[in-house]
């Protein structure tokens, strides 16, 4: 059994919303507080969301974390 992390970022959008919603109807859990940052280089915010989960495989860097 591991514990898999993901950090999902994304601009302010509704987007951004849809990505963390993926994520949480794939079985991922919220972990910890959002976070909201201005990105002087597109001169828009951006969001910040980590989930983890638990799998029943061992962790591996190969692992496509988004198809878990």
């Amino acid at each position: 059994m591991s514990k898999l992390y993901r950090l999902l970022t994304e601009e302010d959008s509704s987007a951004f919303c849809h990505k963390v919603s993926e994520a949480l109807a794939k079985g991922w859990e919220l972990h910890g507080s959002p976070a909201y940052a201005f990105d002087p280089s597109t001169n828009k915010m951006r969001c910040a969301q980590a989930v983890t989960k638990d799998v029943a495989a061992d962790y591996s860097p190969d692992m496509k974390l988004g198809q878990q």
